[in-house]
Protein backbone atom coordinates (compact mmCIF):
# COMPACT_ATOMS: atom_id res chain seq x y z
CA UNK A 1 0.00 0.00 0.00
CA UNK A 2 2.80 2.09 0.94
CA UNK A 3 4.37 1.82 -2.73
CA UNK A 4 0.88 2.65 -4.45
CA UNK A 5 0.62 5.83 -2.65
CA UNK A 6 4.03 6.91 -3.47
CA UNK A 7 3.16 5.49 -7.57
CA UNK A 8 0.24 7.76 -7.32
CA UNK A 9 2.02 11.31 -5.64
CA UNK A 10 4.55 10.59 -8.66
CA UNK A 11 1.88 9.97 -11.17
CA UNK A 12 -0.25 12.86 -10.07
CA UNK A 13 3.30 15.37 -10.25
CA UNK A 14 3.60 13.99 -13.89
CA UNK A 15 0.34 14.81 -15.38
CA UNK A 16 0.43 18.15 -13.17
CA UNK A 17 3.87 19.23 -14.72
CA UNK A 18 2.33 18.72 -17.99
CA UNK A 19 -0.90 20.71 -17.36
CA UNK A 20 -1.88 23.77 -20.00
CA UNK A 21 -5.70 24.21 -19.18
CA UNK A 22 -7.70 25.55 -16.10
CA UNK A 23 -10.36 22.96 -16.81
CA UNK A 24 -8.36 19.68 -17.25
CA UNK A 25 -6.75 20.72 -13.95
CA UNK A 26 -10.63 21.14 -11.98
CA UNK A 27 -10.81 17.03 -13.62
CA UNK A 28 -7.61 16.27 -12.48
CA UNK A 29 -8.27 17.61 -8.81
CA UNK A 30 -11.37 15.21 -9.25
CA UNK A 31 -9.98 12.23 -10.21
CA UNK A 32 -7.19 12.13 -7.64
CA UNK A 33 -8.83 13.90 -4.29
CA UNK A 34 -12.23 13.67 -5.10
CA UNK A 35 -14.43 11.20 -2.96
CA UNK A 36 -14.56 8.30 -5.42
CA UNK A 37 -10.70 9.78 -6.37
CA UNK A 38 -7.60 7.86 -6.97
CA UNK A 39 -6.40 8.60 -3.49
CA UNK A 40 -9.56 7.42 -1.32
CA UNK A 41 -9.26 4.03 -3.76
CA UNK A 42 -5.75 3.53 -2.45
CA UNK A 43 -6.94 4.67 0.90
CA UNK A 44 -9.34 1.83 1.41
CA UNK A 45 -6.90 -0.65 1.08
CA UNK A 46 -5.57 0.11 4.84
CA UNK A 47 -7.59 -2.52 5.97
CA UNK A 48 -5.96 -5.12 4.28
CA UNK A 49 -2.52 -3.85 5.51
CA UNK A 50 -1.12 -5.93 8.60
CA UNK A 51 -1.43 -4.75 12.58
CA UNK A 52 2.49 -4.17 12.31
CA UNK A 53 2.52 -1.95 9.04
CA UNK A 54 -0.79 -0.04 9.34
CA UNK A 55 0.52 2.92 11.60
CA UNK A 56 3.54 3.24 8.62
CA UNK A 57 0.80 3.33 5.76
CA UNK A 58 -1.51 6.09 7.88
CA UNK A 59 1.47 8.36 8.02
CA UNK A 60 2.03 7.44 4.40
CA UNK A 61 -1.15 8.36 3.50
CA UNK A 62 -1.45 11.56 5.90
CA UNK A 63 1.76 12.64 3.81
CA UNK A 64 1.03 11.96 0.29
CA UNK A 65 -2.57 13.72 0.93
CA UNK A 66 -1.05 16.55 2.21
CA UNK A 67 1.54 16.23 -0.81
CA UNK A 68 -1.04 16.18 -3.50
CA UNK A 69 -3.15 19.15 -2.31
CA UNK A 70 -0.41 21.16 -2.05
CA UNK A 71 0.49 20.25 -5.41
CA UNK A 72 -3.23 21.29 -6.83
CA UNK A 73 -3.22 24.57 -4.77
CA UNK A 74 -0.40 25.70 -6.66
CA UNK A 75 -1.30 25.16 -9.88
CA UNK A 76 -4.68 26.67 -8.67
CA UNK A 77 -2.68 29.36 -7.85
CA UNK A 78 -0.56 29.63 -11.32
CA UNK A 79 -3.73 29.85 -13.21
CA UNK A 80 -5.17 32.66 -11.27
CA UNK A 81 -2.50 34.52 -11.41
CA UNK A 82 -2.28 34.01 -15.27
CA UNK A 83 0.42 33.32 -17.82
CA UNK A 84 1.68 36.59 -17.94
CA UNK A 85 2.81 36.11 -14.22
CA UNK A 86 6.09 34.55 -14.56
CA UNK A 87 7.13 36.66 -17.16
CA UNK A 88 5.69 39.98 -16.46
CA UNK A 89 8.55 42.59 -15.92
CA UNK A 90 8.97 45.86 -14.52
CA UNK A 91 8.32 49.17 -15.96
CA UNK A 92 11.38 51.18 -15.00
CA UNK A 93 10.00 54.15 -16.49
CA UNK A 94 6.93 54.34 -14.19
CA UNK A 95 7.26 56.40 -11.57
CA UNK A 96 8.11 54.65 -8.09
CA UNK A 97 6.30 54.62 -4.83
CA UNK A 98 6.80 57.67 -2.32
CA UNK A 99 8.31 56.97 0.81
CA UNK A 100 8.47 59.68 2.94
CA UNK A 101 11.85 60.04 4.74
CA UNK A 102 11.92 59.27 8.32
CA UNK A 103 13.30 61.60 11.35
CA UNK A 104 16.13 60.60 14.22
CA UNK A 105 14.40 60.32 17.76
CA UNK A 106 15.09 63.49 19.89
CA UNK A 107 17.10 60.96 22.35
CA UNK A 108 18.91 59.42 19.53
CA UNK A 109 19.80 62.94 17.45
CA UNK A 110 21.54 63.99 21.21
CA UNK A 111 23.37 61.02 21.90
CA UNK A 112 24.69 60.88 18.25
CA UNK A 113 25.65 65.05 18.74
CA UNK A 114 27.39 64.14 22.32
CA UNK A 115 29.33 61.53 21.29
CA UNK A 116 30.32 63.56 17.91
CA UNK A 117 31.68 66.21 20.10
CA UNK A 118 33.79 64.11 22.64
CA UNK A 119 34.72 62.22 19.41
CA UNK A 120 36.35 65.23 18.24
CA UNK A 121 37.95 66.25 21.62
CA UNK A 122 39.92 62.68 21.12
CA UNK A 123 37.03 60.22 23.39
CA UNK A 124 36.64 57.17 22.05
CA UNK A 125 32.93 55.49 21.88
CA UNK A 126 32.95 52.41 23.99
CA UNK A 127 29.73 50.63 25.97
CA UNK A 128 28.61 47.51 28.57
CA UNK A 129 26.07 45.60 29.16
CA UNK A 130 22.50 46.87 31.15
CA UNK A 131 22.29 43.49 33.66
CA UNK A 132 25.35 44.14 35.96
CA UNK A 133 26.62 42.65 39.10
CA UNK A 134 26.71 45.11 42.46
CA UNK A 135 30.56 45.07 42.21
CA UNK A 136 30.19 47.26 39.28
CA UNK A 137 27.51 49.33 39.77
CA UNK A 138 28.52 50.37 43.75
CA UNK A 139 31.34 48.82 45.33
CA UNK A 140 34.03 49.43 42.63
CA UNK A 141 33.06 52.67 42.30
CA UNK A 142 33.48 53.02 46.01
CA UNK A 143 29.22 53.43 46.98
CA UNK A 144 29.58 51.83 50.73
CA UNK A 145 26.95 48.88 51.56
CA UNK A 146 24.89 51.40 53.62
CA UNK A 147 24.43 53.99 50.96
CA UNK A 148 21.15 54.91 50.01
CA UNK A 149 21.51 54.08 46.21
CA UNK A 150 21.82 50.31 47.05
CA UNK A 151 18.47 50.05 48.64
CA UNK A 152 15.77 48.20 46.93
CA UNK A 153 13.85 51.33 46.61
CA UNK A 154 16.34 52.73 43.94
CA UNK A 155 17.71 50.13 42.46
CA UNK A 156 16.20 46.63 39.98
CA UNK A 157 17.32 43.64 41.67
CA UNK A 158 16.80 40.50 39.78
CA UNK A 159 16.32 36.95 40.87
CA UNK A 160 19.59 35.78 40.22
CA UNK A 161 21.55 38.19 42.24
CA UNK A 162 22.14 41.01 39.78
CA UNK A 163 20.79 43.93 39.02
CA UNK A 164 19.95 46.82 36.46
CA UNK A 165 22.66 49.11 36.36
CA UNK A 166 21.30 51.96 37.61
CA UNK A 167 24.44 54.26 36.36
CA UNK A 168 26.98 54.40 33.39
CA UNK A 169 29.66 54.44 35.53
CA UNK A 170 29.51 50.82 35.56
CA UNK A 171 31.40 50.74 32.36
CA UNK A 172 34.56 53.01 33.54
CA UNK A 173 35.39 50.10 35.88
CA UNK A 174 34.88 47.37 32.93
CA UNK A 175 37.35 49.49 30.77
CA UNK A 176 39.75 50.63 32.97
CA UNK A 177 40.16 46.79 34.64
CA UNK A 178 41.01 45.54 31.04
CA UNK A 179 43.01 48.94 29.56
CA UNK A 180 45.89 51.19 31.09
CA UNK A 181 46.17 54.26 30.81
CA UNK A 182 45.71 56.66 29.21
CA UNK A 183 42.29 56.65 28.42
CA UNK A 184 39.28 58.69 26.91
CA UNK A 185 36.01 57.22 26.77
CA UNK A 186 32.63 57.89 26.19
CA UNK A 187 29.77 55.90 27.13
CA UNK A 188 26.30 56.06 26.06
CA UNK A 189 23.33 53.85 27.20
CA UNK A 190 20.45 53.18 29.09
CA UNK A 191 20.00 52.91 33.14
CA UNK A 192 17.04 51.97 35.57
CA UNK A 193 15.87 53.25 38.48
CA UNK A 194 12.89 52.56 40.10
CA UNK A 195 11.14 55.91 40.16
CA UNK A 196 7.86 57.27 40.22
CA UNK A 197 6.71 58.36 36.36
CA UNK A 198 6.04 62.07 36.45
CA UNK A 199 6.70 64.89 34.05
CA UNK A 200 10.51 64.77 34.94
CA UNK A 201 11.29 61.44 36.05
CA UNK A 202 11.21 57.91 34.53
CA UNK A 203 12.44 54.27 35.29
CA UNK A 204 13.95 54.20 32.19
CA UNK A 205 16.41 56.57 30.73
CA UNK A 206 19.80 57.53 29.04
CA UNK A 207 22.79 58.51 30.61
CA UNK A 208 26.60 59.51 29.11
CA UNK A 209 29.36 58.73 31.09
CA UNK A 210 32.65 60.22 30.25
CA UNK A 211 36.38 59.36 31.84
CA UNK A 212 39.95 60.21 31.09
CA UNK A 213 42.71 58.80 33.18
CA UNK A 214 46.41 59.87 32.27
CA UNK A 215 49.16 61.18 34.13
CA UNK A 216 48.98 64.29 35.51
CA UNK A 217 44.83 64.80 34.61
CA UNK A 218 43.83 68.48 36.88
CA UNK A 219 40.64 69.88 37.48
CA UNK A 220 41.39 72.33 34.84
CA UNK A 221 41.28 69.72 32.52
CA UNK A 222 37.66 68.84 33.46
CA UNK A 223 36.71 72.32 33.48
CA UNK A 224 38.10 72.90 29.67
CA UNK A 225 36.37 69.83 28.93
CA UNK A 226 33.00 70.53 29.91
CA UNK A 227 33.23 74.45 28.65
CA UNK A 228 33.87 73.31 25.03
CA UNK A 229 31.29 70.46 25.41
CA UNK A 230 28.50 73.28 26.99
CA UNK A 231 29.35 75.80 24.06
CA UNK A 232 29.52 73.29 21.49
CA UNK A 233 26.42 71.60 21.88
CA UNK A 234 24.05 74.74 23.86
CA UNK A 235 25.72 77.38 21.63
CA UNK A 236 29.07 79.54 21.95
CA UNK A 237 27.69 82.16 24.03
CA UNK A 238 26.43 79.88 27.00
CA UNK A 239 27.63 80.51 30.48
CA UNK A 240 28.86 77.84 32.24
CA UNK A 241 29.49 77.63 36.64
CA UNK A 242 30.78 74.88 38.82
CA UNK A 243 29.13 74.21 42.02
CA UNK A 244 30.69 72.07 44.50
CA UNK A 245 29.18 68.87 45.11
CA UNK A 246 29.66 65.22 46.66
CA UNK A 247 29.83 62.04 44.78
CA UNK A 248 31.32 58.78 46.13
CA UNK A 249 33.33 58.32 43.15
CA UNK A 250 34.52 61.42 42.31
CA UNK A 251 36.80 63.74 44.94
CA UNK A 252 36.44 66.90 44.58
CA UNK A 253 33.06 66.82 42.65
CA UNK A 254 30.54 69.22 41.18
CA UNK A 255 27.64 69.88 39.63
CA UNK A 256 27.73 71.93 36.40
CA UNK A 257 25.14 74.56 35.70
CA UNK A 258 24.36 76.71 32.38
CA UNK A 259 22.65 79.81 32.53
CA UNK A 260 19.66 80.35 30.50
CA UNK A 261 18.13 83.81 29.98
CA UNK A 262 14.96 82.89 28.47
CA UNK A 263 14.15 81.48 31.81
CA UNK A 264 16.34 84.01 33.83
CA UNK A 265 18.09 80.88 35.15
CA UNK A 266 20.97 78.43 36.18
CA UNK A 267 20.05 74.71 35.36
CA UNK A 268 22.16 72.07 36.11
CA UNK A 269 23.04 69.83 33.18
CA UNK A 270 25.22 66.89 34.60
CA UNK A 271 27.45 66.04 37.37
CA UNK A 272 31.26 65.50 37.45
CA UNK A 273 34.78 65.21 39.54
CA UNK A 274 38.31 63.82 40.07
CA UNK A 275 38.31 59.81 40.22
CA UNK A 276 38.49 58.90 43.75
CA UNK A 277 41.98 57.18 44.31
CA UNK A 278 39.50 54.48 45.74
CA UNK A 279 38.17 53.55 42.40
CA UNK A 280 41.67 53.89 40.50
CA UNK A 281 42.53 50.99 43.51
CA UNK A 282 39.96 48.84 42.51
CA UNK A 283 41.09 48.29 39.13
CA UNK A 284 44.85 48.62 40.19
CA UNK A 285 45.76 52.03 38.70
CA UNK A 286 48.43 53.64 41.04
CA UNK A 287 46.55 56.90 42.21
CA UNK A 288 50.18 58.25 42.93
CA UNK A 289 51.29 57.86 39.14
CA UNK A 290 47.60 58.97 37.34
CA UNK A 291 44.79 60.85 38.01
CA UNK A 292 41.50 61.35 36.30
CA UNK A 293 38.12 62.62 36.00
CA UNK A 294 34.66 61.36 35.06
CA UNK A 295 31.24 63.10 34.34
CA UNK A 296 27.76 61.78 34.10
CA UNK A 297 24.98 63.60 32.25
CA UNK A 298 21.52 62.67 31.57
CA UNK A 299 20.45 61.92 28.14
CA UNK A 300 16.69 63.18 28.71
CA UNK A 301 17.42 66.61 30.51
CA UNK A 302 19.85 67.69 28.18
CA UNK A 303 16.91 67.02 25.10
CA UNK A 304 14.75 68.73 27.46
CA UNK A 305 16.72 71.69 28.35
CA UNK A 306 17.60 72.22 24.28
CA UNK A 307 14.64 71.67 22.80
CA UNK A 308 12.08 73.01 25.19
CA UNK A 309 10.65 70.02 25.94
CA UNK A 310 8.22 69.99 29.29
CA UNK A 311 7.20 66.43 30.21
CA UNK A 312 9.93 63.27 29.79
CA UNK A 313 6.67 61.09 29.25
CA UNK A 314 6.77 63.04 25.61
CA UNK A 315 9.84 61.23 23.99
CA UNK A 316 8.64 56.93 25.08
CA UNK A 317 4.51 57.78 24.18
CA UNK A 318 5.66 56.61 20.17
CA UNK A 319 3.14 60.37 19.07
CA UNK A 320 4.39 60.57 15.44
CA UNK A 321 2.79 64.46 16.13
CA UNK A 322 5.45 65.44 18.83
CA UNK A 323 7.93 62.95 17.23
CA UNK A 324 7.63 65.24 13.96
CA UNK A 325 8.83 68.21 15.46
CA UNK A 326 12.83 66.98 15.26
Amino acid sequence: MIEALRQLEAEAKQELSALTDSQVLADLKIKYLGRKGLFASVSARISEVSPEEKRLAGQEMNRVKQALEALFSSREEAFQLGPEASTKKIDTTMPGTFHAPGNLHPLTQVISDVVDIFARLGFSLVDGPEVETEHYNFEALNIPLNHAARDSFDTFYLDNGKLLRSQTSTVQIRVMEKNRPPLKIIAPGKVFRPDATDATHSFMFHQIEGLMVDEQVSFADLKGVLFEFAREFFGPKTKVRFRPHFFPFTEPSAEIDIFFPSRDQWLEILGAGLVHPHVLKSVNIDPEKYSGFAFGMGVERLAMLKYGVEDIRHFFENDVRFLRQF
